[in-house]
């Protein structure tokens, strides 16, 4: 199963996807290389991979070009060349990809129901402003403890069952809360926004997962980003709806209907989604999208140990930067977003359905951005250099709309929120794509929980500081001390250094390497101790 492996191995690391095999015999000769390639292989000391390269070459396996042969070896090494494998791209990858997102969207919506409408609520309920954004941030504290088991579960029993079990808590949460339409049901609300919370931790790591398992080589860093869209769509209807489904009215009856039926409406489609998950979503496609796929397949799983690769995540230096630095900006977000309300009405009173506009438009602003970076990574693998420009926009963008909310114009808001939503949102799939790539081969879901779990951390963090920097100093306080963090996230990112020549961490044991390229200039190396290709 290829969820067993250490790694699925990722469609892009594929290019010209010649399958090679090395092993040992007594004739020690290339076989069946491939029309128009040539290449050696290279054996080296297990230990003695320097930080920048694959160290000395202890033996050559040379061949030349042509019809399926080679000259004799300098050693018994022997390299095997096989056919390439079927492999097709089904239709049906986008079925997936679209039910995912409709989960990712009902759990993102239920989010935001409270916070964007939080003056409300602190009313209706009779609590603090505090009490309401603990509704929100419930989400980020709940992702903490949970993010390792469920990643586990992950690896372990696949894609089908984490969605199906995310699913299921994101309905059960979501009933328990229509029965909280009431003053004193301020606890109970809280318990279904907590069941709903679990969820979420079955969501964040699936995008990366989800595109290497269903789509081709130059799809998946744009199916990665739709499937994180698909939660910024979430984002943006929880900002637009809650608004206009529960007006700011004094009478606490009629408030109380408008809540109940609020909280129907997600009931219900929470309930179509969890049945569309059982019915349509399958655990990978019976014909694999890609070579890489098909490889992976064809292997045996090795000895994989879950807590040693959670070690060798941490123990990678650019890894742990982009760690810090992916939180520090999304955290930013998740602070603006649970906050937006208080520092639209501290300027614009009343203005409760413009406050949910301008968070509308900063998550549809960003949703263009996700889509328009993850085309732009398919097309040109540029991965630290499109993240670093994304994030010095961010704080641009952050700066500019923090000195132009307290002008007194509406439409300004709504442009700057717009610019900032564009970079700050665009950036959440471009550091899932960044960590693949210095991780490769980890787990994917290992390294995007990893990153999930650093930003719900600076979301508790930068959402209580920033309210209590908005009670006391106002809000441009607040967002100036969002900026400070930024700035320090943007030079953190310009010092991770990436491998290009060797994705896989320097810490794993490498014993031998082979070198092919063509007339083109192509190259693909593979590794005989983890059966792994790279271009």
């Amino acid at each position: 199963m290829t969820s067993a492996l250490p790694a699925a191995i990722r469609a892009r690391h594929i290019q010209t996807e010649p399958q090679i095999h090395l092993g040992s015999g007594s004739a020690g000769l290339v076989k069946a290389a491939p029309a128009g390639w040539e290449g050696r292989a290279c054996q080296v000391n297990r230990s003695a991979l320097p930080a920048t390269g694959f160290g000395e070459c202890k033996r050559h396996l040379a061949f030349g070009t042509g019809g399926g042969g080679g000259p004799e070896a300098e050693d018994s090494d022997a390299a095997q060349l096989f056919p390439l494998m079927e492999t097709k791209l089904l239709n049906r990858r986008w079925a997936m990809l679209l039910v995912f997102c409709l989960y990712s969207m009902s759990n993102a919506f239920m989010w935001l129901q409270y916070g964007i409408i939080s003056n409300i609520f602190t009313r209706f309920y009779g609590v603090g402003a505090a009490a309401v954004d603990w509704l929100s941030m419930v989400y980020f504290l709940t992702y903490v403890p949970l993010v390792l088991p469920v990643t586990w579960m992950l690896d372990r029993r696949g894609l089908r069952d984490v969605v199906v079990a995310g699913a299921a808590f994101n309905c059960i949460g979501a009933w328990i809360k229509t029965g909280t339409a009431d003053p004193a049901m301020f606890a109970m609300t809280f318990l279904g926004q907590f069941v709903c919370s679990v969820a979420t931790v079955f969501v964040l790591g699936v995008p990366s997962r989800l595109a290497s398992l269903w789509f081709g080589q130059q799809e998946v860093s744009t199916a990665c980003s739709i499937g994180v869209l698909g939660n910024q769509m979430g984002i943006a209807i929880g900002f637009l709806l809650p608004p206009i489904l529960v007006p700011n009215v004094d009478d606490m009856d009629s408030l109380a209907h408008h809540i109940r039926i609020m909280f129907y409406i997600s009931a219900g489609a929470a309930t179509l989604i969890f049945v569309l998950v059982v019915i349509v979503f399958q655990e990978r496609p019976e014909i694999p999208p890609s070579q890489a796929q098909a490889q992976a397949r064809s292997m045996q799983p090795d000895e994989y140990s879950y807590m040693a690769s959670i070690l060798r995540l941490l123990r990678n230096k650019p890894f742990m930067l982009l760690v810090i630095s992916y939180g520090l900006n999304v955290g930013c977000f998740y602070a603006i977003s649970t906050l937006l309300n208080r520092m639209i009405i501290e300027h614009y009173p009343g203005e409760e359905v413009n406050a949910g506009r301008i968070g509308l438009t900063i998550v549809i602003a960003g949703m263009a951005g996700s889509l328009i970076c993850g085309i732009w990574l398919d097309k040109t693998k540029t991965y630290k250099q499109t993240t670093l420009v994304v994030y010095v926009l961010s704080l641009a963008g952050m700066l500019i709309y923090a000195f132009t909310l307290n002008l007194g114009h509406l439409w300004v808001v709504f442009v700057t929120a717009g610019l900032l939503g564009f970079f700050m949102t665009g950036y959440l799939p471009l550091g899932f794509e960044f960590a693949v790539e210095l991780t490769f081969p980890e787990s994917e879901g290992t390294s995007s929980g990893l990153l999930n779990c650093s930003a719900q951390i600076f979301g508790i963090i930068f959402t209580i500081a920033q309210g209590k920097i908005i009670d006391r100093w106002g809000t441009l306080a607040g967002n100036i001390f969002l900026c400070i963090f930024l700035l320090i996230g943007t030079v953190m990112t310009g010092k991770i250094s990436t491998r290009t020549e060797l994705r896989a961490p320097i810490s794993q044991p490498v014993s031998v390497f082979l070198h092919l390229s063509d007339a083109e200039g192509n190259f693909t190396l593979w590794s005989q101790e983890r059966n792994l290709l790279w271009v």
